[in-house]
């Protein structure tokens, strides 16, 4: 595993050295680790925590400053820029895959008006913008194994739909007006820190959690389900990692697929055993989340994240569920 003090020193002799960054949505999933990493690397200050919510962990309230606003007002997000001379902003808001299903007007709004706000922005500022996508910009006519890089992207949920919008949307203001916008499209994301909010790929942190507490997990898609992952480590140091990379060698931007691990529930479940002998799995399946992991790549080839920017996962299963049981064994 890198050190971080080891990786600090390498940023700070690199010539595309972000200064001052902005995270978007820094309470959710991502945000809520991505802002103490963030500042661990560039400085307390050097990193804006915004969110609409006022409950900033304590960790990220008492670290460095933080802005309590909602994205979708331009104007507000603005001044925000303005007053801490933010040249990169990472725009972490979205309403997700399961969640966006039960309310597609208001996912389709929230989604696209913080990513407009956010290239807008950085448009008049000439900043960085960053955006994750996912597995999600993908369909059931997209190749499921191996999914390639450049490939058909026909989503059949309005998180989906959205995410193929964002990428377009970095690829149009980076060739018309300069943006720097990049991205990767995510996998499943396994946190030991926050529990996930809406996705379909939460039953691989829930798990963990279940497996230490009651040593039975009801999950609620099927044996066999094969769905791309990436332990949160991973996820943080991918997005440093490409926002550090050197532009010229970017063919792709913001649409990189990246992975770490492709598992279904049984494999999880066994590899749990080997800590937990007596952890049982059960099924109750839901029929929305089903459909969507179904819509969705069993394998993503990030063959390009490789070439282009060095890409290279640390953790797989393996490592991943020792890592998760010894940390949440610990807390709970």
């Amino acid at each position: 595993m890198k050190n971080k003090v080891t990786l600090k020193k390498i940023l700070l002799k690199m010539e595309y050295l972000v200064k001052n960054i902005l995270v978007l949505g820094a309470v959710g999933q991502i945000g809520s680790e991505l802002v103490p990493y963030l500042r661990d690397l560039y400085g307390d200050h050097a990193v804006v925590a915004l969110d609409r919510s006022p409950d900033f962990p304590a960790a990220i309230l008492e670290g460095g400053p933080c802005e309590t606003i909602d994205a979708m007002d331009a104007n507000a997000l603005f001044e925000v820029v303005r007053k801490h001379k933010i040249d990169t902003i990472i725009n972490l808001v979205a309403v997700l895959s399961a969640k966006g299903e039960a309310n597609p007007q208001m996912a389709w709004k929230i989604n696209m008006d913080c990513l407009i706000n956010s290239l807008e922005i950085s448009r008049q500022t000439k900043g960085a913008v960053f955006t994750p996508s996912s597995i999600g910009a993908f369909g059931p006519s997209t190749p499921m194994d191996n999914t390639p890089q450049d490939t058909v992207m026909r989503p059949t949920t309005i998180y989906g739909i959205s995410k193929v919008a964002a990428e377009l949307l970095g690829d149009y203001y980076y060739l018309k007006h300069g943006v720097d916008a990049r991205g990767l499209r995510y996998p499943g994301i396994i946190s030991n820190v926050t529990l996930p909010g809406g996705g379909t790929t939460d039953y691989a942190v829930e798990i963990y959690y279940e497996a230490i507490k009651n040593q039975c997990f009801t999950c609620n898609l099927s044996a066999g389900t094969f769905l791309d992952m990436m332990y949160m480590p991973d996820a943080l140091r991918a997005l440093v990692e490409l926002m550090e990379a050197d532009p010229k060698n970017l063919v792709h931007r913001n649409c990189f697929n990246v992975s770490a691990m492709s598992f279904d529930p049984e494999m999880i479940a066994a590899e749990i055993r080997k800590h937990i002998p007596e952890f049982r799995l059960e099924y109750k399946i839901d029929a929305v989340k089903q459909s969507i992991a179904n819509s969705w790549p069993n394998s993503m080839d990030h063959s390009a994240a490789q070439a282009e920017w060095g890409w290279e996962p640390e953790y797989d299963l393996k490592a991943m569920t020792a890592d998760m049981l010894k940390i949440l064994g610990k807390r709970l």
